[in-house]
C-alpha cells in the first residue's frame, strides 16, 4: 500500500508539469488518482463512493450561480471595477483587492471570492506575468481568510465541528496570524506586480457562454469529488506515519496539501485533545501551502482554469511565494508559539 501510495503522489506532483495531456485535462487524471488511491488503500466503498457523489453539489451550484449571476450583470461590475481602478492609484487598487477579497471570503466562501477575482482580473486585462502574479498572490488571500469561519471553505467547517467549537473559534485562534498575513501579502502585491507592465487595461469583457459557464460547473465537481477520493486513498498513509509527529514536523509536511485536499488533511491530523499551538501550527501549514500548486485550492483551479494559467506558470511563482510565505509563518511560530 505504501509502495502504491508513493507512486500515485510522485505521478500527481509532477505529471501535470511534464505532459501537456494531464494539464490540459487536469480532473480527469485527479479523478483517475483519487479512484486508484482509494483502491490500493482498499478504502473504497459504497460510503466513500456517496461522499464523493455529494461532497462536491454544494460548490458546484454555487459555481454556477455565480457563473450566471455575473453573466446577467457583467456590465454593472464592469462598469464598477472601471470606476474603482481609475479613483485610485493602480497599485493600491489591486492592494484593496487583495486584501478585501481575502478578509470577505470567510463571509462569501472561496468561492465566489475567486469568481469575482476572476471578474475583475478579465477587465483590467494586465500582461501576462503581472495578472499570473497576481492572481495567485490573490489565491493565497483568499485560501487564508476563508477559513475564518466555518462557511468560508470546507476546512474551516471540517475543523471547527470535529473540534466541537463555534463559530468564532478558528477566528480567535488563527485570526490574530491570518489577518496580518493578508494584510502584508497585500501589500507585498504592490512592491511584485508592476503597474506600468498594464498593457490592455479596462478592456471589455467577452461575454461568457452558457455552455462555458456549464462546462467549468461540471469541472469543479469533478475536481472536488477528485480531491475527496484523493483525501480518503491517502487516509490510512497519514493515519499511520503522521499523526504521531511533531507538529512543526507536520507543519512542513502539510505541504501535500498542495495536491490534496486540506480538508481531509485536516480531518485527519486534527484531534479536540490537542492543545491550541498545535492546531494552530497544523491548521497554517495547510492554509499557506495551499496556495503553491493549481489542485492545492478550489480558488487556483476556478482561477487558473477561466484565465488560461498552466500548472508550470502557477508553480514558478506559487511554489517560492509559498515556502517564503511559510518559512516566515515558522518562524513567527517558534517565536510567538
Amino acid at each position: 500500500m505504501v509502495l502504491g501510495l508513493s507512486v500515485i503522489l510522485m505521478l500527481v506532483l509532477f505529471l501535470p508539469f511534464t505532459l501537456k495531456i494531464v494539464e490540459q485535462n487536469l480532473e480527469i487524471f485527479l479523478f483517475v488518482m483519487g479512484i486508484t488511491a482509494a483502491f490500493v488503500s482498499g478504502v473504497f466503498d459504497k460510503s466513500l463512493l456517496t461522499n464523493a457523489l455529494m461532497d462536491p453539489i454544494h460548490i458546484t451550484v454555487a459555481v454556477l450561480i455565480a457563473g450566471l449571476l455575473f453573466r446577467w450583470l457583467q456590465k454593472p461590475i464592469e462598469k464598477s471595477i472601471r470606476g474603482m481602478s481609475r479613483v485610485m492609484p493602480f497599485r493600491l487598487f489591486l492592494v484593496l483587492v487583495v486584501i478585501v477579497l481575502g478578509i470577505i471570503s470567510s463571509i462569501i466562501t472561496a468561492i465566489i471570492a475567486a469568481i469575482v477575482l476572476v471578474a475583475i482580473v478579465s477587465v483590467l486585462r494586465m500582461d501576462r506575468q503581472s495578472e499570473i502574479r497576481f492572481v495567485i498572490i490573490a489565491c493565497f488571500s483568499i485560501g487564508m481568510g476563508a477559513a475564518l469561519t466555518p462557511i468560508g471553505e470546507p476546512l474551516s467547517t471540517i475543523a471547527t465541528s470535529k473540534l466541537n467549537e463555534d463559530f468564532f473559534y478558528l477566528l480567535h485562534l488563527i485570526g490574530p496570524d491570518v489577518i496580518p498575513g493578508i494584510l502584508i501579502i497585500g501589500i507585498l502585491t504592490a512592491v511584485l506586480i508592476n503597474p506600468q507592465d498594464r498593457i490592455k487595461q479596462l478592456n471589455t469583457l467577452e461575454k461568457e457562454s452558457y455552455t462555458e459557464i456549464y462546462i467549468r460547473s461540471i469541472k469543479i465537481y469533478l475536481f472536488v469529488m477528485a480531491l475527496t477520493l484523493l483525501g480518503a486513498g491517502f487516509e490510512p498513509f497519514i493515519e499511520r506515519y503522521l499523526l504521531d509527529l511533531s507538529p512543526l514536523v507536520l507543519y512542513w509536511i502539510n505541504m501535500l496539501s498542495a495536491v490534496l485536499d486540506n480538508a481531509t488533511l485536516a480531518a485527519a491530523e486534527i484531534s479536540p485533545s490537542m492543545d491550541a499551538p498545535t492546531i494552530k501550527a497544523i491548521l497554517l501549514g495547510l492554509l499557506i501551502s495551499g496556495g503553491m500548486l493549481i489542485p492545492g485550492n478550489i480558488p487556483n483551479i476556478i482561477a487558473a482554469g477561466k484565465l488560461n494559467i498552466t500548472s508550470k506558470e502557477w508553480a514558478r511563482f506559487g511554489v517560492p511565494f509559498g515556502l517564503v510565505t511559510m518559512t516566515a509563518y515558522f518562524a513567527s511560530i517558534l517565536m510567538f508559539g
